[in-house]
């Protein structure tokens, strides 16, 4: 089994060092490269192309934020994680804005950043249990349905099933429809509920209550 590459961005080095020891404990995972500001993590995604990008958001030079957008705009098959100390909402929303696939708080378990970090390799959305409830509450606040355009059927089936973690191949296959059809809906999806990424989009239609996905508790 050829192992997901992780590219592991932190100011800290003791911090790396401890978030390195633990990922690379799993048979998959191995890191390949790491950075100890923004500028140095956007260098080393262009020139290792890893997997999935584990990023901080405070880094002197760029921001796990701006450092988001930036492989979002160079480099979109990369995944992106945001492995952080900070769940305060604008942090929350800005990374989300800017296209990460997943949100970790450093205070979770090291299996639930292990998973978190297959998971987005996977292409689907990590949120912390604690993030994701803070985000359906903070979403309930936007304006109501009749302000969005309302999904059609086959919209709403395949944002569910995103919502519930399948990959754009494995939806395709439940729903016998073309990888790049699942995408054109997506895409869709994104401009009707107006939203940056496909974990916005999800947490927006929650909100709504469009669909129903089981968030942690």
């Amino acid at each position: 089994m050829t192992p997901i590459r992780i590219l592991l961005a932190d100011d800290h080095a003791v911090v790396r060092a401890g978030i390195r020891q633990f990922i690379e404990r799993a048979d998959d995972l191995h890191v390949i490269a790491e950075a100890e500001d923004g500028e140095m993590a956007k260098r080393l995604i262009a020139e290792t192309e890893p997997d999935v990008a584990v990023l901080d958001i405070q880094m002197p030079n760029a921001t796990g934020i701006e450092v988001t957008r930036w492989v979002r705009a160079h480099h979109p098959k990369i995944g992106v994680l945001i492995l952080t100390a900070y769940d305060d909402d604008p942090y929350v929303m800005a990374v989300l804005q800017a296209g990460a696939n997943g949100y970790v708080l450093k205070t979770a378990s090291p299996d639930e950043i292990v998973a978190a970090v297959r998971e987005v390799n996977e292409g689907r959305s990590a949120l912390d249990p604690a993030i994701a409830r803070k985000l359906v509450s903070r979403l309930s606040g936007r304006p109501p349905p009749s302000d969005y355009d309302p999904l059609t059927d086959r919209e709403a089936e395949v944002l569910t099933l995103a919502a519930r973690g399948f990959t754009n191949k494995a939806i395709a296959v439940q729903l016998n429809i073309s990888d790049r059809t699942v995408q054109g809906h997506l895409a869709k999806v994104f401009i009707k509920l107006q939203a940056a990424s496909r974990t916005e989009a999800v947490m927006r239609a929650v909100s709504l209550g469009w669909i129903s996905p089981d968030l942690p508790e």
